[in-house]
């Protein structure tokens, strides 16, 4: 393995612990945007995965997440797995909510879509490097 892989292998496990460890308190904001941890169950284990994520929109009706994955040609992991079983949990703002998670079509992605891109431009360029239509998934009650 790479020395760049093994250091973003590491911080991103440092990243995981304290954000986890902290109940969300602490690295709860990157880019702008608050952080959450999203736990999925593996489609093919059936064990939980943790991930950490910005979610451009996030209230107390839904979350919204985007699944760019750097805008690579592959859909990330834990959109496979969370669309495989959309029951999910969510480490927001230290609190844990139980939520269910689809994925958004037509106008209404469409109209996230404006608002994700406005509130952190980055999306649009992961967008631009892949042909894949980047999904943007809404994780409700």
């Amino acid at each position: 393995m790479r020395t760049k892989d093994l250091v973003y292998k590491f911080s991103t496990r440092l990243h995981g612990a304290v954000f986890f460890g902290s109940k969300g308190r602490v690295f709860g904001r990157a880019m702008g945007m608050p952080v959450v941890g999203l736990v999925t169950v593996g489609r093919k284990t059936g064990q939980r995965r943790t991930t950490i994520l910005t979610a451009p929109i996030a209230d107390d009706e839904r979350v919204v997440l985007v699944a760019s994955f750097g805008g690579d040609d592959r859909h990330p992991a834990w959109y496979r797995n969370l669309r495989a079983n959309p029951d999910v949990q969510v480490l927001l703002r230290g609190r844990t909510r139980s939520l269910h998670a689809r994925t958004a079509t037509g106008p209404e992605r469409e109209a996230l879509w404006t608002d994700i891109i406005k509130i952190h431009e980055g999306y649009e360029r992961y967008q631009r490097r892949t042909d894949r239509q980047i999904p943007v998934v809404i994780l409700e009650p």
